[in-house]
Order: structure tokens, then sequence, then C-alpha cells
């Protein structure tokens, strides 16, 4: 399927794994993605009526459509209808919550790529606004999950721009950040972090 930007540029994302290759699974959460950890999670705090959170829909306008068969549609060509902000947003202790979730491979630092100018952007919009707004960051290598408050990352952020470090290292994620262990339920309880921050 064909996925492009509302300036007609084709979205070249990450390719799915067919999980039939040699990729390495990770037994402890048995082979989940941030965003499923994360989704589970949400669905512990709505079920238990602690916060009500969702991932935010990717606006798509679909343009060619495959139909062999009714119940076999498959989507052929689509275009983003306009860049998406974050991933997350919803509400806490009448808090207004709004977050982005990036993983990364690097094992030393986290890459300021991962995020885009729009999404920066909408996290200062949304501090402006007296709201909680942070980034949740999955180092793949070793599976350690870190909340780091919006306003760490604008800061890295904006030093990039004016000749600073293009990413952030570890070392400031782990000492600036909050480490979030996983459990049972729910499985990644990263409130505990917006608990510090509303303190």
């Amino acid at each position: 399927m064909t996925i492009r930007y509302p300036n007609g540029n084709q979205f070249r994302g990450q390719p799915v794994s067919s999980g039939t290759s040699n990729d390495s699974i990770d037994f402890s959460n048995r082979g989940m993605t941030l965003e499923d950890e994360i989704n589970k999670s949400n669905q512990y705090y709505l079920r238990e009526g602690i916060a009500v959170i969702h991932k935010k829909p990717t606006p798509i306008q679909i343009v060619s459509v495959d139909y062999p068969k009714r119940s076999a549609a498959r989507i052929k060509e689509a275009y983003f209808r306009r860049a998406s902000t974050t991933d997350y947003n919803g509400v806490y202790h009448g808090k207004y919550i709004d977050f982005d979730a990036k993983e990364t491979k690097n094992k030393t630092s986290f890459p300021l790529k991962n995020f885009h100018e729009h999404q920066v952007e909408h996290m200062r919009q949304c501090l402006d606004q007296q709201g909680i707004c942070f980034a949740i960051i999955k180092f793949v290598s070793d599976q350690s999950v870190y909340v780091l408050k919006a306003t760490d990352l604008i800061a890295y952020w904006d030093d990039q721009n004016k000749g600073g470090r293009k990413s952030i290292p570890r070392k400031v994620i782990e000492q600036e950040g909050f480490l979030i262990q996983y459990r049972i339920n729910p499985l990644l309880p990263y409130l505990k972090a917006v608990d510090s921050f509303i303190e």
C-alpha cells in the first residue's frame, strides 16, 4: 500500500516485520512494541477508572482500494490528510495529558530525528496551555523505558538548531527522565512519572 503526505511525497516508514525471519523476540514482553505496551496500560487505566487516555487516529485519505472480493478489500494508495501531532492524549486527575512514544535501537543516545518539527511545536503549544507533555522513550537493546518531560526534549531540540547535538545522550535521559519498571497491571505504569510532574 502506498501512503502519501499532503504534499504528495511518499511515506517511507519502517518496514513491518513478518515475524518469519530471524527477528529477535524479547520474551519479557512477548515481542510487543512500545505502542502495544502503552495501549495495554491505557486499557487498564480506563477499566479501573484511573485515566482516559487514547491513541490518536492517523488522519488518512484513502485514494485507491482493491476489491478482489468483499471480505478482502485492500487499500492500495492513501494520503496523510495532514501532519499528525503526538501519539496519545487524554485526561488524568483533571489534567490534560499529551505525549509521544518512540523506540530506538541506539544504545547510547536518542536521535532527535525520531521527532518531527510539528510534533515538538504541538508539545510547546500544549505546555503553553498548562498541559502535561512528555515523551516515552524505549531503548530496545535492553527494554528500558523512560518518561522524559517535554521541556527537556524541547531544550535539546532547540539546541540542535543552534549547532548542538542531534541526539540526547542516554545518560541525560537516565538522570532527567523517569525509569518505568514493567509490571503486570498496568504493564507500563507511566502515570507514576506523571504523578511526579503534578506534584
